[in-house]
């Protein structure tokens, strides 16, 4: 999937602009990074890609393959294979594990899944991130730890196999080993989807000794203001966003 954001200009509903002049190409295989402070528009970014409806895009463009998807829903984005990892995945009671994910992966592919194959699939990744299997029939992220919710989330990725992946916060919550096993799971599908691509949010660069990107970029106030290598990202670690052209505002 070759996928584009060009001159892209968002708002919130309340009118609010968030996202201005925003520039991404991220081409098959490829790893970005967005880092920045806090409320430059990082968590915004990944919904409008998705097609939020608490966001208007004013202007730009975003496109697959050379088309545009402004005009697709949440459901045919995630058809054409673009997959959100939640910063904070969200409880559904009533509706398992099981039931959501096999329905999504119904919905994603457009044909009904066989529930043998299904399970045998979701038993595996359940095993590969080191989940229990009773997760299977209990209710969708209810009374789930902030670390399971997260391995729930790549166990989604895992059975629905997207094309574009995007982790916002994913490092969020995870302790330690757990990190690692997320991140193991997530370079094997790499190894095996070698056209899939991958967008990292974030704040912290831990995640990046785990998943070695491409090129990381630095959004601020709604723009990225620059792009570069893994040792950016060791850069912000060391001396903070303000070493990157001046200041940067942390409002």
């Amino acid at each position: 999937m070759n996928f584009l954001i060009k001159d892209l200009y968002a708002n919130s509903i309340d009118g609010k602009e968030i996202l201005k002049n925003l520039n991404l190409d991220i081409k098959p295989g490829e790893i970005h990074v967005i880092m920045g402070p806090n409320g430059t528009g990082k968590s915004t970014l990944s919904k409008v890609i998705l097609g939020s409806n608490d966001y208007n895009v004013k202007s730009g463009d975003i496109l697959v393959d050379g088309k545009s998807i402004l005009d697709l829903d949440t459901t045919n984005r995630a058809r054409l294979g673009i997959f959100l990892a939640m910063q904070s995945p969200l409880s559904i009671e009533g509706v398992t594990n099981s039931e959501f994910l096999r329905c999504a992966l119904s919905s994603v592919s457009g044909k009904q899944v066989g529930i043998y194959e299904f399970i045998k699939k979701m038993e595996k990744g359940m095993d590969d991130l080191h989940m229990d299997h009773s997760m299977m029939h209990r209710s969708l992220n209810q009374d789930f730890s902030g670390g399971e919710r997260k391995k729930n989330e790549i166990l989604q990725m895992k059975v629905l196999e997207p094309k574009l992946i995007i982790l916002d916060e994913l490092d969020s919550g995870l302790d330690v080993d757990s990190l690692k096993i997320t991140c193991d799971n997530i370079n094997e599908y790499l190894k095996a989807n070698k056209d899939a691509s991958v967008l990292i949010i974030t704040h912290y660069t831990k995640i990046l000794d785990y998943i070695n990107p491409n090129y990381v970029h630095i959004l601020n106030k709604g723009t990225i203001v620059k792009t570069g290598d893994f040792s950016l990202a060791k850069l912000i670690e060391e001396k903070g966003f303000s070493v990157i052209d001046g200041e940067i505002n942390h409002e």
